[in-house]
């Protein structure tokens, strides 16, 4: 039987062990996937509270706003959550690249055989 996360019209996101939800986001005008991340609940208030996308780094052990030393914020048009409320969709106007090592896309390699290469 499905339960209210399921169903429901009630936010009650499932955050993980860790305390995090995987973040997709993708470009509103291109639909390209941009990134891959984690928010935690704060990193979740934030986009809400901002429109900017928010995140908890892992590796720093930290909240940060994507874009933060760059300038390349991800704008937050929408936000999509999905059935069982442990995911979240960021739908964005990207200002600049998303990745950063300066690539539009965190996804510019594409696996063929036992190595790399890159997307054209």
């Amino acid at each position: 039987m499905a339960d209210h996360r399921d169903t429901g019209l009630t936010l009650d996101p499932k955050f993980d062990a860790n305390g995090l939800l995987t973040a997709i986001v993708t470009d509103r005008a291109s639909g390209e996937l941009l990134m891959v991340a984690h928010m935690n609940a704060e990193a979740l208030e934030a986009t809400r509270a901002t429109r900017d996308a928010h995140f908890w780094s892992r590796s720093r052990g930290r909240l940060w706003k994507k874009g933060e030393s760059s300038n390349n914020v991800l704008r937050v048009v929408e936000m999509r959550i999905d059935c069982d409320q442990d995911a979240i969709w960021l739908i964005c106007d990207p200002a600049g690249p998303a990745c950063h090592t300066g690539a539009r896309s965190c996804f510019y390699r594409r696996i063929e055989g036992d190595g790399l290469a890159p997307v054209a």
